[in-house]
């Protein structure tokens, strides 16, 4: 018998096609294969957890997921191997579905996968709102001199790129004092706080914030922040009652004048150069 002619590989059916296919992609991160350990459930339990929610700050939790990774790493194994394989159980949510939509083997170091989740949860539009509310913050109404620094600090650690030179900071600090926190620091700062260099003028503002949460108290340094038709309802009423004050005043004063000329009239010869009981047709 002769051989069958091959006539290349079986064409699948509809149902083998539309069948789930069972070989799943890659992660997205490429683990290396020489440095072999498996996570303590202990460090996956301490680990913070980040879900892509719009208030949560990423650096602040690649703060706190390095510290950590620091306390619970083996001792022969590299930080940035145990960063790339615990990152992904530190992600929660949005965060994760982001993480798992990544090309596979698309991360390498720890490096990358830093990169990638800031450009994600922390874009150039958030970095340039930064920006602007670190160059117009203002001390608001009965904050103190400690609290305005504190969250001056939290804004610029908030985006650690921001790019602003440390003068330019601390004098968008300084004017966003109100006029009386101001006028300390420039009278401790011996007369302007301009005079000193970047070093001593945060040496300053931190040790004279320290001062105001030992011993000040919320409302101390309370500034009121008024309209402009409040403060001119406030003068309106001032100028009303001097006024009111004035018309009493001259209004008496012509009472008393009144009186006195009427006193002085004689009802005999109704002369005014003399009284009544003096008048020369009595003599």
């Amino acid at each position: 018998m002769g051989e069958q002619p091959y006539n290349g590989p079986r064409e699948r059916t509809l149902r083998e096609m539309a069948a789930p296919d069972f070989t799943y992609e890659s992660l997205c991160i490429q683990y290396p294969e020489d440095v072999p350990f498996v996570l303590k459930t202990g460090l996956i339990h301490l680990l913070p957890k980040f879900h892509g929610h719009a208030g949560e700050d990423p650096h602040k939790h690649l703060k706190e997921f390095h510290i950590v990774c620091s306390a619970m790493k083996p001792p022969d194994v590299q930080e940035d191997h145990i960063y790339l394989k615990a990152f992904p159980h530190s992600l929660e949510g949005v965060a994760k579905d982001w993480l798992y939509y990544l090309a596979p083997r698309s991360i390498t170091s720890w490096d990358d996968l830093k990169r990638m989740f800031l450009e994600k949860f922390f874009p150039a539009s958030r970095t340039t709102t930064i920006r602007k509310d670190i160059s117009g913050i203002r001390q608001l109404g009965g904050e103190s001199l400690y609290e305005y620094w504190e969250r001056f600090k939290k804004l610029c650690a908030s985006c650690p790129h921001h790019q602003i030179f440390e003068q330019y900071l601390l004098q968008y600090f300084y004017a966003g004092l109100n006029n009386m926190e101001r006028s300390m620091i420039d009278a401790a700062s011996g007369g302007a706080l301009g005079d000193m260099t970047p070093a001593e003028a945060r040496h300053l503002i931190e040790k004279m914030a320290s001062n105001s949460q030992q011993f000040s108290t919320r409302n101390d340094n309370a500034i009121v922040i008024r309209g402009v038709h409040d403060v001119a309802t406030d003068a309106d009423k001032n100028l009303e009652s001097k006024l009111d004050a004035l018309v009493n005043l001259v209004t008496q004063l012509a009472a008393n004048q009144k009186s006195a000329s009427i006193a002085r009239v004689c009802s005999l010869c109704s002369s005014i150069d003399h009284h009544t009981n003096v008048c020369p047709s009595l003599q």
